[in-house]
């Protein structure tokens, strides 16, 4: 009897935190969104890992930091916030990680982190004082809108480039690949791309269907297919490398690799300052302006996210806010200092959560089920690192469609808001660059008003954050 007592006292503990029942929901259906919600989002174990690995440290290093940077962010999600929201390093924001940061403006992966770390730092305090919204509201709406839109078309571009689909060229740049056999092209060379298609339209197929884990489901499919298909291909199998199958192995290299990186090398500019040309005054612009981007970006990617999760799970207050939005805020921040120290880029919160609230999620509980099963994939490390990049290519094309649905919140009917947008959106892919893009915008919407005489219009912020952006154009180029 006393026994039937405490499991009473412990479970009325547990429903005081949770408030499942309160919420209309109960365990079963908590664990099954969560589980729901870590199968759309899989997929950025395999496709963080190629990307960031990139720069230098293993794949598995990677894999092991994403997984860690998932379960602690989701955690934190789950138990300060309550919602039943996942965190994990964001799309868009690797790419800027990679491509900008490290490969155009010549930093090294831990450099890289110590940029991450700061955006978390500042991410807290702005959460915690309060100037979150001052910032926010500095950015011109046209440019938020644009934002997403312009990081979606440049990670479909990054897709299309890494599948082997568009090539470079010496007069127009880039190309479509050749799919000619009576040219240039070989069945070796055309075999990638055709898998890569052929991922996208199942992942969008099967998402169109509401099949739970598309995403994930079609990536797993093109890599069956590519290795299927690499029996009719001469040499394919020649000393293939299926490297270490020890789950175990990948935990030492990312203690090599990656785990406190950001502290031992990360503030070590050397290798920057190195190459002839390179200064301290630009490198100060460089890294002021990079954490600006990604502080905004994953300012407006979570904000965005949060409402859009919540709006979809019923869960918004009668005055139309998020619960417990700081906290939210808080969890997001901290999960991004602690990724930069386990070796990741910015985590943020996933839109896929929405998938877990449409399975009923309404609270942690869900939050925490998605972090245990993050936790269990931690050991799959040797099977992930088998997924081609014509598979994980096809999940950067599907979630740059995603992104672009942002743009039907721009008004192109009036040329003052077209013109900001649009230079935010194609000069993120036309120059590789995440922060040019959203610097550009800032500009070209502070020059806009100044000419059509809406001063007004104009906040005083936005106008530093224009002159920062116009330094780096100026001085580092």
């Amino acid at each position: 009897m006393e026994k039937n007592n405490q499991s009473i006292i412990k479970e009325s503990k547990f429903e005081k935190f949770f408030e499942v029942k309160k919420r209309g929901s109960n365990l079963r259906t908590e664990i099954l969104a969560g589980v729901t919600t870590f199968l759309t989002m899989a997929y950025i174990l395999m496709v963080n890992s190629q990307m960031i690995s990139l720069t230098g440290p293993s794949y598995e290093a990677i894999y092991i930091a994403t997984a860690i940077g998932a379960v602690i962010g989701t955690v934190c999600m789950g138990l300060i916030a309550r919602l039943p929201l996942a965190l994990a390093s964001g799309m868009g924001l690797n790419a800027f990680f990679v491509y900008t940061v490290c490969f155009t403006f010549g930093l090294s992966y831990a450099n890289a982190l110590v940029l991450v770390l700061f955006d978390g730092i500042i991410f807290i305090i702005l959460t915690v004082t309060g100037l979150r919204k001052k910032i926010f509201n500095a950015i011109p709406k046209v440019v938020r809108n644009s934002i997403s839109a312009g990081i979606g078309l440049f990670i479909a571009f990054i897709g299309l480039q890494d599948a082997g689909i568009i090539t470079g060229n010496s007069s127009t740049l880039v190309q479509l690949a050749s799919l000619n056999f009576l040219g240039s092209a070989t069945w070796a060379s055309v075999m990638p791309i055709i898998v890569c298609f052929l991922g996208v339209v199942i992942i969008c197929v099967l998402t169109k269907l509401k099949v739970k884990g598309a995403a994930l489901i079609g990536i797993l499919g093109a890599a069956v297919l590519y290795y299927a298909l690499g029996f009719t291909v001469p040499g394919f199998y020649v000393d293939f490398d299926f490297g270490s199958m020890n789950p175990l192995a990948a935990f030492g290299d990312w203690s090599h690799d990656a785990f406190l990186k950001v502290f031992t090398d990360g503030f070590n500019f050397s290798g920057f300052l190195s190459v002839s040309g390179n200064t301290v005054g630009e490198l100060v612009l460089i890294v002021l302006t990079s954490i600006l981007a990604f502080v905004m970006v994953d300012m407006f990617d979570t904000i965005g996210t949060l409402f859009g999760a919540a709006e979809r799970g019923g869960l918004l207050t009668a005055d139309g806010e998020v619960p417990n939005m700081d906290k939210a805020m808080l969890s997001d921040a901290i999960a991004t200092a602690t990724g930069a120290i386990c070796g990741t880029s910015t985590v943020t919160t996933y839109v896929e959560s929405t998938a877990g609230i449409a399975e009923g999620g309404k609270t942690g509980v869900t939050s925490l089920a998605t972090a245990v099963c993050f936790l269990v994939a931690m050991f799959l490390a040797p099977i992930a690192k088998l997924i081609p990049s014509a598979a994980t290519s096809s999940a950067l094309i599907y979630v740059g469609i995603l992104m672009m649905g942002s743009v039907k919140n721009i008004e192109w009917g009036d040329i003052a808001e077209a013109l900001p947008a649009f230079i935010t959106i194609v000069m993120m892919a036309f120059t590789y660059n995440i922060s040019y893009g959203i610097g550009l915008g800032i500009i070209t919407y502070v020059l806009v008003k100044l000419l059509t005489g809406k001063v007004k219009d104009i906040n005083v912020l936005t106008v530093v954050i224009g002159i920062l952006f116009s330094l780096t154009f100026f001085l580092t180029h």
